[in-house]
């Protein structure tokens, strides 16, 4: 089975490349590979403006399409609702047009839960048939690449695979998830001690890799949508507590009432920021699960182990 991969420099991309063989890849992209083993067959291109793609994918059975413009958050206004449709949505569709055309089986599309809304009800998780309600320009970018791959599907006969992953987490995460455990690398009191009723879905980047190898080849993945996450919710303080117990840290969580989260996100102008700390966002998996025959190898608690185990080697 002979693979393109774009965006592998990536957080998920570069753990991708753990678990296929140098031998049957092609990478697609404007850097070379931290992986050495990767260089020689890599083709340097920028896919946002590239037209030709013959000499890239003849012979490649399988393209697992990782690169995109990332989500930035308060990421606002034309010019940015030009570059990500120009990178997710328009660069999609000619590399998949592409690759339709150079007789590729099947494009495996990483897109992101931002396809169905922000949030969710508690105990009210999206569902892959539910319908999408992106809010921002990136995640209305990523939908509007899903329905004209899967139009493209029809026209073609290109198998599409769409992947929808939560929040990714795993060693070497950055952002948010990074922040948080840093703050609770101190050892400190932190005040998240109310916050014990939302419900967040997430997802280990050993799990997200492995929903895609599983993709590459898996007959009834063809023209189907799949949330994916740890099967396992979690509140911000249970978060917290995961992390203190990798981590040998003590647990203490004070209690300060949401009112004062809210009142603080709205005078800093960082209501979004709250609301991704205080509400919920969840996945229902079932249908994952049950067209795949796929579990998550890695249960939350292991993959926040994983996680913290590398903050420290990169601390010390």
């Amino acid at each position: 089975m002979n693979l393109a991969i774009t965006g592998y420099t990536g957080f998920v991309g570069t753990r991708l490349l753990e678990y296929v063989d140098p031998q049957s890849v092609t990478l697609l992209g404007r850097r070379y590979p931290f992986d050495k083993r990767f260089v020689k067959n890599t083709v340097l291109t920028d896919l946002a403006s590239q037209l030709d793609f013959k000499d890239s994918l003849s012979g490649i059975d399988v393209v697992i399409h990782l690169a995109g413009r990332a989500h930035i958050m308060g990421d606002s206004g034309l010019d940015s609702a030009e570059a990500y449709w120009k990178t997710n949505t328009s660069a999609t569709l000619a590399l998949a047009r592409q690759a339709a055309k150079l007789g590729v089986k099947r494009f495996i599309f990483v897109s992101s839960i931002k396809v169905n809304g922000e949030s969710t009800e508690l105990d009210m998780p999206f569902t892959a048939s539910d319908a999408k309600k992106p809010v921002d320009f990136y995640g209305q970018s990523k939908s509007e690449a899903e329905s004209q791959l899967l139009q493209l599907a029809k026209e073609t006969g290109l198998e599409v695979v769409i992947i929808r992953p939560t929040l990714v987490y795993g060693p070497g995460v950055k952002a948010n998830f990074a922040s948080l455990l840093k703050l609770v690398s101190k050892g400190l009191p932190l005040p998240f001690g109310c916050i014990k009723n939302n419900k967040r879905s997430l997802v280990s980047v050993k799990n997200l890799v492995h929903l895609i190898i599983t993709c590459i080849d898996h007959p009834k993945a063809v023209n189907q949508v799949f949330l994916v996450s740890d099967d396992h919710d979690v509140s911000t303080a249970s978060m917290v507590k995961y992390m203190s117990h990798a981590l040998g840290k003590s647990n203490r969580l004070l209690p300060v009432p949401l009112w004062c989260y809210r009142l603080a996100g709205k005078l800093v102008g960082k209501s979004d920021v709250v609301n991704r700390l205080i509400g919920s966002l969840q996945v229902d998996i079932s249908h994952t699960k049950d067209t795949l025959g796929w579990i998550p190898p890695q249960t939350l608690e292991q993959g926040f182990r994983e996680t913290v185990e590398a903050f420290i080697r990169n601390k010390k």
